[in-house]
């Protein structure tokens, strides 16, 4: 065998290359395989931590806008009883104001009718001077006797009706 020949090259080039898949399936596959496992595994893990962390991220967001639904709900609920609180502050004050209206206007009723009945009394008193100083003055000239008189007098004061 001539070992220039095409023939016996081919099979030295077999062993060869059988030698170096020995040695190579000897050494360098596994290693090269654990890596390329490792690798996997890593890029897996990674693959899941960024899985968890976009769920995460969800769930944050999804209770983030539930918190800021909650707040919505809660500023809506404050705002409503600050404008029930206003509206009944400011008919508190309505009634206050007419209840006070009402007990001045009363007073000033009372007070106009006191002041009437009193004006009335003195109004009254004054019409029976005059008209007793009439009448004694009507009677001295046209009649003597007083027994007259006051009957005249007590005529007229029946006739007079005041309201």
């Amino acid at each position: 065998m001539n070992l220039a020949h095409p023939e016996s090259l081919l099979f030295w080039n077999t062993i060869t290359f059988l030698i170096l898949l020995f040695l190579l399936s000897k050494y360098a596959w596994k290693p090269i395989m654990k890596s390329v496992k490792e690798r996997e595994a890593s890029i897996n893990s990674a693959l899941e931590a960024a899985e968890e962390a976009k769920k995460e991220m969800q769930n944050l967001k999804a209770n983030n806008e539930r918190l800021l639904a909650e707040a919505r709900v809660e500023r809506d609920l404050m705002l409503k009883e600050a404008r029930e609180m206003k509206d009944k502050i400011v008919a508190e004050a309505k009634e206050e104001a007419q209840r006070e209206g009402d007990k001045l206007i009363k007073q000033a009723k009372d007070l106009i009718d006191s002041e009437k009945k009193v004006a009335l009394a003195q109004l009254k008193d004054q019409i029976a001077a005059l008209s007793i100083e009439m009448a004694q003055k009507i009677m001295i000239n046209e009649l003597v006797d007083t027994k007259k008189q006051t009957v005249l007098i007590n005529n007229y004061l029946k006739d007079v009706t005041l309201n």
